[in-house]
């Protein structure tokens, strides 16, 4: 094999790991049928989360993560887009579900969520769920909702008086 080939490679592997490193997060998806434009969409919409898509190689891939991750190698048959996540609560991931659902050509196959092998329903289940900022929205209305009570019966208290 030509030296120049076993470098290339070589440096698509490192850059994977890294990018694995980076993120500790990543969905993978098989994009079959969908055009370079919704490609595009896609990757413009996640940069926006501060999350990145590449296509690589599934032998390289797998040569990255195996050793890390049993068992990956069942979704890395196929086209696949590999999507990298910063933070995974940030709304990346419904942003990925939501253009899965517009196009039927995006695949959700399973992915790694903090370290952790999922699959596509896992991955799906929790892209469901609020972001971190609409949980904390929500905790912060359930821990006011009591004073809020306490303040209204007080002013009704007052009005009859």
């Amino acid at each position: 094999m030509n030296q120049d080939v076993l470098k290339e490679k070589e440096g698509v592997v490192g850059e994977v790991k890294d990018l694995v490193n980076e993120n500790h997060s990543f969905v993978i998806c098989e994009y079959r049928g969908l055009t370079v434009s919704q490609i595009s969409s896609l990757r413009k919409d996640l940069a926006k989360l501060d999350a990145k898509a590449n296509v690589y190689k599934n032998s390289l891939v797998s040569r990255a993560l195996k050793e890390d991750y049993e068992g990956i190698d069942e979704y890395l048959a196929g086209p696949n887009i590999y999507i990298f996540l910063k933070d995974p609560t940030n709304g990346s991931l419904k942003a990925i579900t939501k253009f899965a659902r517009r196009n039927e050509n995006l695949v959700i196959k399973g992915g790694v969520i903090d370290g952790n092998l999922k699959n596509a329903d896992y991955i799906k289940v929790l892209a469901a769920l609020p972001s971190k900022e609409g949980l904390v929205s929500m905790l912060l209305s359930v821990l006011q909702a009591p004073m809020r009570n306490l303040a209204y019966s007080l002013s009704q208290v007052s009005e009859k008086k």
